[in-house]
């Protein structure tokens, strides 16, 4: 996993949008916005990512293939979605298998997007309310491990006034120092 700063200039959202020079985010940064992240190597993840999920008190999983084969007539329309700046209510925990794809997050309270790279054996953990989008990169495909809480479900709140005021929001802002 590598992290660093989004450059915003216009163009394919696959691309690596990486300043140049780089403007690398440490690992503490993450820390400080609440950004979770493991290395777990694929050949025998299995113990491994079992053992975070039960101390994070995750119950289920499922597998999402992002390939146009893997998700059809859909593809567009969801690689379109995820690029959506939103929120969720609940944590999102990705655990890449294979492929290679781009997490960014809004850094608080400066707004800038923080770009991940994942690829197979990262294992990440977005807060709940923290802005967010995803995009494959230029391969265009990704195979994750998603683990849930509770029932798996992926509800996106966009980026709007109700969601400054969305309760998760709130708390994940106060959590990080930031606001009242």
């Amino acid at each position: 996993m590598r992290a660093y700063y989004f450059d915003n200039l216009p163009g394919d959202q696959r691309l690596p949008h990486d300043y140049i020079p780089s403007r690398p985010v440490s690992a503490e940064k993450l820390t400080e916005i609440n950004v979770k992240f493991w290395q777990i190597p694929v050949e025998g993840y299995e113990p491994k990512v079992d053992a975070v999920a039960k101390e994070r008190g995750y119950k289920n999983r499922d597998l999402i293939n992002v390939t146009k084969e893997g998700l059809g007539d859909i593809y567009e329309e969801k690689i379109k979605s995820f690029f959506e700046e939103h929120m969720h209510e609940d944590e999102e925990i990705r655990y890449i298998l294979s492929g290679s794809g781009f997490f960014d997050v809004r850094e608080s309270p400066s707004d800038e997007w923080i770009r991940i790279a994942v690829e197979p054996g990262d294992l990440l953990v977005i807060p709940a309310g923290i802005y967010h989008r995803f995009t494959l990169d230029e391969n265009n495909a990704i195979k994750a491990l998603r683990l849930f809480q509770d029932e798996p479900k992926w509800v996106p709140y966009n980026r709007g006034p109700e969601t400054e005021v969305n309760v998760h929001r709130v708390q994940y802002l106060k959590t990080i120092g930031v606001g009242a």
